[in-house]
């Protein structure tokens, strides 16, 4: 692991966390179904997993700030991940020869708060906002204040004395959104717009859908993010990921694999 990843480390500057720790509780936290606190927290208590990372005296104080593993997997990225998912697979190679083995599917919900359409018109706003500000682009007006009062007119559109007006709110920040858009893309130079063409889609997208549409986006920053339908009587949607978890027959292995896709 430290061969695969230290291309990706400077040798100037301070000195980092140790590849050997950071990926070896890495694994651990996958292996035991640990978060990222809980698995550093484990890690004092416990001798084995310390000599597992590196350590040749039990430590009682903890390795680093569970913060440093949201760095580390930006800095390996997306095929750092699969190198180490890999590693843990082969710790139980003989999973892959079992002849059967359970699969069930379920749903993994998103830690997104309620989608809303007003909210998603709201936030396209302030993201226009942040963009014309970073790329030094006049607005012609910004909508701030008045965005911020419209969602609220937008609140609890069921009750009949305010249902009027919050329709009406919904459609405004709807309007404001697609013309910020629309100014953004008139005044951008076009080598810098090339590089805001996705999110440009994405904002278009939320603008305009509407509640029958296919493929909606329910959230900016988790777009895969669906609406599934798993008839629960106390809830009857879930926002999330459809998931399927694969497990060995044998009860005494632990290798798990999940496989995370969107639903159609």
């Amino acid at each position: 692991m430290e061969q695969e990843f230290e291309k990706l480390f400077s040798t100037q500057g301070r000195p980092c966390v140790a590849i050997r720790k950071v990926a070896g509780l890495l694994l651990l936290k996958e292996m035991f179904k640990e978060s990222d606190e809980s698995v550093v927290e484990r890690w004092i208590e416990n001798a084995y997993w310390q000599y597992f990372t590196g350590e040749t005296f039990f430590q009682t104080e903890g390795p680093f700030d569970p913060s440093q593993f949201v760095h580390f997997r930006k800095r390996i990225g997306e095929k750092g991940l699969e190198y180490l998912l890999s590693q843990s697979v082969n710790l139980h190679r003989e999973a892959k020869f079992e002849k059967e083995v359970q699969i069930d599917t379920t749903v993994q919900e998103k830690n997104i708060t309620f989608p809303t359409d007003a909210k998603l018109a709201k936030k396209v706003i302030d993201n226009c906002i942040k963009i014309a500000k970073k790329e030094g682009v006049k607005q012609r007006q910004t909508y701030k204040r008045v965005s911020k009062q419209l969602l609220r007119d937008a609140y609890f559109g069921h009750h009949l004395r305010r249902k009027k007006k919050a329709v009406m709110a919904r459609k405004k920040l709807r309007t404001l959104g697609k013309r910020l858009v629309r100014e953004l893309e008139r005044k951008m130079p076009e080598d810098v717009l090339g590089n805001y063409k996705l999110e440009f889609e994405k904002f278009k997208k939320i603008v305009t859908q509407e509640r029958n549409t296919k493929d909606k986006i329910y959230s900016l920053h988790e777009p895969q993010t669906a609406c599934i339908a798993k008839g629960k009587a106390h809830k009857s949607y879930e926002f999330g990921t459809k998931i399927a978890v694969v497990r060995g027959q044998n009860r005494s292995n632990h290798f798990d694999k999940k496989i995370f896709r969107q639903p159609s």
